[in-house]
């Protein structure tokens, strides 16, 4: 190896003209940054255009190789006469070109890393072939012979350097891409003083040259026209990349002027140098521009994968500010071309806010903004939650269901106001009545809960209840002066029975309470057997309920919805009554919940969504039909098939339908209810979150389910538009509907001030007393006929 390496060496010092050899590496420098820039123009080109600088290239290529081996030939001082075979000149020069061009080929088509070395083999091999094709071309006066080891050696360690430089060249990195051109350089010398060394001549005076030959006088200016070429080629490269990087600085310089204009804080990365960032950017992070284009965006974002991160999918990251803080994020990535570059724009929405204002959110909805206390939702979680750990400490515990009495005539008589402020003080006086680690909620209106824990009997928890209804009655209430009294009923459910449900505990409770009402108010009463048949009732109501269905007592009666701005007729929302035949017209109040319960809700529900599909589609018009879906409906696997069904038999279009969900159905499987509303969806059909407002009503579930309208619930609407939280929240659910792109429905409008206040607030439809009382399918479909106008 040390004798084949001195071979190598000798040749480079001694056997060559050393003015030539700089000029020839000149000449390759030049050619590759031609060959190079009449690539990347060709890459800014579109159709014939690209072809053809395409093949420029490529064959600019061909000639840069080509030229730097004849240059470092004519450098050759073999001490012999010396000419060239004009064939095989020819010939090595289609070499490099066929080469260079298969080679680009694979690298194009290609993808992976392994596809650009293999292309840089065989773009080495194209080389290879013009070096031996060009040197059997050099021809002496004498023998010629080869050392095998040294093109062995000239070919083993080029061919790699070149699918190393081919390599290089392609990858995203900028730094590493700079390598390319020193690589191939290095590949290409190698190969020829290796090749060099390789010959060996002795003279041979009888030898005389073949007649086409050419000396290397008549050679000489042909590879330097061929160099003059390619100097002009680098020359308008070199002006291309010019005015590449002139419009593409104008295009940073637009797209700058326009990310200004975001709210989002833009960064825009090549790779993972941030190029340029928006002024909001730039306030989000404290930091000015220039020390934010000289960061990487894996810094500025840290933790987050930018390289992998899938194009338009946010993800939830951490921005570092100035002062170190980390600020939660998100951010969303999508790759655009400026200049024919591909760059990464990032997106970054501060979510500071909105983790304050869902936090602020949460907190009113597991708490009762008038008493502060827990609310219906919280109870029931706490009380799940001990009923759990009591069945494993086998500790028992009561349940009381408390309801003032009187309260509703100080409330008529006195004014919500007045009320609110009782209710508050009654709340205070409560408290203090319980035990430490007692739980207490509202659940409404002036309906209280205590969870009382560690009770020991029933003589302990009626001593609690006793305490609460002394509290509450003991002293009047003031106002202005006036002594108001108020008294307190108790439902009592005392527990050793570790195996029983929330629901039950608060049913049981309930029932309680009720008897506690009608038996005189003011007193306690307890869960027992005698409340039974309160049970059996239900039941009762239960087994007529199957029968109604089977035999066709129920029917449907619709409520109108008009367009706020028109006034017009757009939708009903269809409502089921039970036509009993002793009882007469039932109401869903009475046995909805049943129905839930023992899942007769599903039959029903399947009967409700036939019927309002066949009577919507006889109606005028675009006129919709709104059907209520409960949670029990949503966990059957047949809702969708039973919903296409409907729509189906009826031949109604699914944009004339509109499904709505109370909150309850999102609280169960949210992948189930999701893709089972996103089908809907899908069809056309509207999805209306019903009674927003009154339970959890999450802004997430807003952002996650496709809801298409926000149904406001009666309660927020009683006071309007004289009470001014009520107005606040009003107008707060309409502004945020609004910026989420859904129509509002407002419910429970009973007066023309209500129609107005909605009118003027942007609500989308209007629905309540004031526009008609639900009616029947026939009488709906007459006053839709005669299109009547409802104005305040």
């Amino acid at each position: 190896m040390d004798t084949l390496l001195r071979s190598v060496f000798h040749c480079m010092v001694h056997e060559h003209d050393p003015r030539l050899v700089v000029i020839a590496g000149l000449v390759c420098l030049i050619g590759i940054f031609a060959s190079l820039a009449t690539a990347q123009h060709a890459a800014r080109e579109v159709g014939a255009s690209r072809t053809r600088w395409a093949a420029v290239a490529v064959i600019a290529s061909g000639c840069t190789a080509w030229t730097t081996h004849f240059i470092i030939l004519l450098a050759f001082r073999p001490g012999l006469p010396s000419a060239f075979d004009p064939l095989l000149t020819g010939l090595s020069l289609i070499c490099a070109i066929t080469g260079i061009a298969a080679g680009i080929f694979v690298a194009v088509g290609g993808r992976r890393k392994t596809d650009h070395f293999i292309a840089g083999v065989i773009v080495g091999t194209g080389v290879a072939a013009l070096h031996y094709v060009g040197q059997f071309a050099y021809l002496v006066q004498g023998k010629v012979e080869w050392d095998p080891r040294l093109v062995v050696l000239s070919l083993a360690i080029s061919l790699p350097l070149f699918g190393l430089g081919l390599l290089s060249a392609a990858d995203r990195n900028r730094q590493i891409r700079m390598l390319a051109l020193p690589i191939l350089l290095l590949a290409i010398t190698l190969l020829h003083f290796c090749g060099m060394a390789a010959l060996r001549f002795s003279h041979d005076p009888s030898y005389s040259f073949p007649a086409g030959a050419v000396s290397p006088a008549g050679i000489t200016p042909i590879v330097f026209a061929v160099a003059g070429a390619l100097i002009s080629l680098a020359v308008a490269g070199w002006r291309f990349e010019v005015e590449a990087r002139r419009r593409l600085r104008r295009d940073r310089s637009r797209l700058r002027a326009l990310a200004d204009m975001a709210l989002e804080g833009l960064i825009i990365c090549e790779d993972d140098a941030i190029v340029t960032v928006n002024s909001t950017m730039e306030a989000m992070t404290g930091h000015d521009a220039a020390t934010l284009t000289a960061m990487q965006a894996s810094a500025l974002l840290p933790g987050l994968d930018i390289a992998n991160l899938p194009d338009r999918e946010e993800r939830e990251a951490r921005l570092l500010a100035a002062n170190g803080q980390l600020i939660p994020v998100r951010a969303l990535r999508r790759q655009v071309e400026l200049g024919q570059r591909v760059q990464a724009v990032i997106a970054v929405r501060d979510q500071r806010e909105r983790l304050r204002t869902e936090a602020a959110m949460r907190a009113l909805v597991f708490k009762d903004p008038l008493t502060g206390m827990a609310n219906r939702t919280r109870f029931f979680e706490l009380l799940a939650m001990h009923t759990k750990s009591k069945r494993e400490t086998e500790q028992s515990f009561a349940v009381l269901m408390i309801d003032l009495d009187r309260f509703k005539l100080i409330n008529d008589t006195y004014g919500h106001a007045v009320g609110d402020v009782i209710l508050c003080e009654v709340a205070h006086r409560m408290r203090g009545a319980l035990r430490r680690g007692d739980i207490i909620a509202r659940l409404g209106g002036d309906e209280f809960a205590v969870l009382a824990l560690a009770v020991e009997n029933f003589a302990d928890a009626e001593a609690l209840a006793a305490r609460i209804i002394d509290a509450v009655s003991a002293q009047p209430y003031l106002d202005a002066g006036r002594p108001l009294f108020l008294g307190a009923s108790i439902g009592l459910k005392w527990t050793q029975d570790n195996s029983e449900k929330p629901d039950d505990l608060l049913r049981h409770a309930d029932l309680a309470l009720y008897a506690a009402k009608e038996e005189g108010r003011g007193r306690t009463r307890r869960f027992d057997a005698r409340l039974e048949e309160r049970l059996r009732e239900s039941h009762a109501i239960e087994e007529g309920l199957r029968v109604a269905i089977a035999k066709g007592q129920l029917e449907l009666h619709y409520q109108p919805l008009v367009d706020a701005r028109t006034g017009r007729i757009v939708s009903a929302e269809a409502l089921v009554r039970w036509r009993h035949p002793e009882r007469g017209l039932i109401p869903p109040a009475e046995f909805i919940k049943i129905a839930e319960e023992t899942g007769l809700i599903v039959p029903l529900g399947e009967w409700v969504l036939h019927t309002a599909c066949r009577e919507a589609a006889s109606w005028p018009g675009q006129v919709k039909v709104a059907v209520n879906l409960s949670p029990v409906q949503f966990r059957e696997p047949s809702l969708v098939s039973a919903v296409m069904s409907a729509m189906g038999a009826a031949k109604l279009s699914p944009e004339r339908l509109d499904l709505e969900i109370t909150e309850g159905v999102l609280l169960g499987d949210e992948q189930q209810t999701l893709d089972t509303l996103t089908k809907f969806s899908a069809w056309g059909v509207r999805i209306t979150m019903d009674d927003f407002g009154t339970g959890y009503s999450s802004l997430s579930y807003l952002r996650k389910f496709p809801f298409s309208t926000v149904k406001i619930d009666r309660s927020f609407v009683q006071q309007l538009p004289h009470d001014a939280e009520s107005v606040a929240l009003v107008r707060a659910i309409i502004s945020m509907t609004s910026a989420l792109g859904m129509a509002t429905t407002i419910e429970g409008v009973e007066t023309a001030e209500q129609f107005r206040f909605a009118v003027a607030e942007g609500c989308t439809s209007i629905q309540g007393y004031y526009i008609g009382r639900p009616t029947d399918g026939a009488e709906f479909g007459r006053l839709v006929k005669r299109g009547a106008i409802i104005a305040a």
